[in-house]
């Protein structure tokens, strides 16, 4: 479902004399349908990278990568978005949303931008995505923006899971939850693999990597300077 060919990453820094820094080179992986897969490395070897570069925030130099058989590296704009739409979720660490729009209607956007799923469905699924995630219903009609840290996570996983998306990308899901949000979420990993969903994840929590990812893969093999 997920499979990257031979893909590399160069930063030019322009105000430093257009010097090339070479972030990763060779990448090469594949995640099939129900499979978990945690990029691992030290701080700096390029795991956030590698996600931006899979869901298309950041150009390739060279190589394929490949998503239900569109190339993101030389997909077209409004192929991408068809891809993020459909195809492709990302659960970032941070929560970018459009002020004063409600938390409900954050959560069930996902749903609503599909063709032929009723607003009544849509709106059914992110209801029971913030009761399991123990957001209060009183904040459902409020912006999100004006929520804690930690509810902005929780808002931010329930988006990310609105939809069952065949490919998922998981950057830090379980950062800065309590041990009863913590659980929701694993659970939530675990259904969509149930599901059929490829996902790849960073994961610092050692046994939320454990219990939910099938294998890993050192992203340090890929960095120049910190290879083997």
């Amino acid at each position: 479902m997920i499979t990257l060919n031979n893909v590399s990453k160069t930063f030019t820094l322009h105000n430093q004399g257009s010097a090339d820094i070479e972030v990763l080179t060779g990448v090469s992986l594949s995640v099939g349908r129900g499979e978990c897969v945690a990029l691992t490395g030290a701080s700096g070897a390029g795991k956030s990278t590698l996600m931006r570069m899979i869901y298309g925030n950041y150009l390739t130099q060279a190589g394929e990568i490949l998503i239900g058989g569109v190339d993101l590296a030389r997909a077209e704009p409004r192929d991408v978005l068809a891809l993020r739409r459909e195809t492709l979720g990302y659960v970032s660490q941070f929560l970018r949303v459009v002020p004063r729009v409600p938390t409900l209607d954050v959560v069930a956007e996902p749903l609503r931008a599909l063709v032929g799923v009723p607003a009544a469905e849509a709106q059914a699924r992110a209801e029971v995505l913030l009761g399991k995630l123990n957001i209060p219903e009183r904040l459902w009609g409020l912006s999100p923006t004006t929520f804690s840290g930690g509810e902005q996570q929780r808002v931010n996983i329930a988006r990310g899971f609105a939809h069952q998306y065949p490919a998922m990308l998981l950057d830090e899901p379980t950062a800065s939850l309590d041990a009863a949000n913590r659980e929701v979420v694993l659970s939530l990993i675990e259904d969509a693999k149930t599901n059929g969903a490829a996902i790849i994840g960073i994961f610092h929590d050692e046994a939320a990597r454990a219990r939910v990812c099938d294998r890993e893969i050192d992203v340090s093999c890929f960095t120049p300077g910190l290879a083997a």
